[in-house]
């Protein structure tokens, strides 16, 4: 009697040990589907995202990269390139862009990179005025090497795609 006793209760707590480690890994599986990374356009290329994930990309809008036209259900298309100095990605947003959108600032992005290496974005958020970066943005200038706190304010956002790490040491007195 006792062994049968012993056996439903190692089996009660077998099935309840199961149905926890079930539900907590289908808790975790619909977490990590809701999780939005940040990646600079220099992580794209060591981290690869696959073209089902998306992710937000952030970076500087490359100077003279803007470029609008017409798309097939009549709303405007825009093309631009995001740069973080070493690396640039191409991306196409259709849809209307925020009014502080322009070349040579900053710009966070929210979508998915196709496999033709076009980012497709279905959302753009743009900086708020001449003094704000996005955290992002500065995380990934100070990875780049293009930014160093220390020495002094951001190089301006105008430069980032032509600074070398080399010339931004340089720029930051190094």
């Amino acid at each position: 009697m006792k062994s049968s006793r012993k056996r439903r209760r190692m089996w009660i707590v077998v099935l309840a040990g199961l149905g926890l480690g079930s539900a907590t890994a289908l808790t975790l599986t619909a977490f990590q589907d809701n999780l939005v990374f940040f990646l600079a356009p220099s992580d794209i290329a060591s981290k690869n995202p696959g073209p089902e994930r998306a992710f937000r990309l952030g970076g500087l809008v490359e100077a003279g990269s803007l470029q609008r036209a017409q798309a097939a259900d009549g709303r405007t298309e825009a093309r631009f390139r995001v740069t973080d100095g070493p690396a640039t990605i191409p991306v196409s947003y259709v849809g209307v862009l925020p009014d502080l959108f322009r070349e040579g600032q900053g710009v966070v992005t929210l979508g998915k990179l196709g496999a033709d290496g076009l980012f497709r974005a279905s959302e753009v958020l743009a900086r708020h005025d001449e003094t704000y970066m996005p955290p992002e943005v500065a995380d990934a200038l100070k990875r780049s090497g293009h930014w160093d706190p220390a020495q002094g304010a951001a190089p301006p956002a105008a430069s980032w795609n032509t600074l070398s790490p080399a010339a931004a040491q340089e720029r930051n007195g190094g």
